[in-house]
């Protein structure tokens, strides 16, 4: 049965990491359902998180591909009902005249931000789990979005659990 797979990995900071990556999705026929890429506690490394789909066979097949990437430190398969998972989505929305107080009000209630405001437009900003983001989003599908950005989905597991540590010296010496 297929099912979200969300992985979370550590990958040196270097010049064309995320293109092997995502390459190892493209010659796989995997798709990338969500993507989010940025610097860790270390500035030498940056963390992924790939949400895709695929049974266990898949899920192992994809893990098994990307620690042979000579760049990928750790990679992991998350727990969905172990982590925490958000994405932030920025949303323009023209705003006609008399709709303004309508649309604040939705915000209030989606815990949405105002980031910027003119006088024909509004810029909300969401975070959330994806269900909520989609929420808001189809709310506002009634108005005349003009621009839309998600950052994709970002993950960390709960409490005290984090990506088993595995030195980097392992995968230099032909792991």
């Amino acid at each position: 049965m297929e099912e979200n797979i969300i992985l979370s990995m550590l990958v040196k900071n270097e010049v064309g990491v995320l293109t092997r990556v995502s390459g190892l999705f493209a010659r796989r026929g995997f798709n990338i359902g969500s993507l989010s890429v940025g610097e860790a506690e270390d500035s030498k490394i940056s963390r992924i998180t790939i949400v895709t789909q695929g049974d266990e066979y898949i899920k192992d097949q994809i893990i098994k591909q990307l620690e042979k990437l000579h760049d990928v430190i750790i990679v992991d398969a998350l727990d969905a009902k172990k982590i925490v998972m958000r994405e932030l989505v920025l949303i323009k929305v023209k705003v006609e005249s008399g709709k303004r107080s309508e649309l604040l009000e939705a915000a209030s209630i989606f815990r949405a931000k105002v980031i910027d405001l003119t006088p024909a437009f509004l810029t909300l900003e969401i975070t959330g789990e994806k269900t909520k983001c989609d929420a808001f989003i189809e709310y506002l599908s009634s108005y005349n979005i003009t621009e839309l950005v998600r950052t994709g989905a970002s993950a960390i597991q709960r409490g005290s659990a984090k990506l088993r540590d595995k030195p980097e010296t392992q995968k230099e010496d032909g792991e």
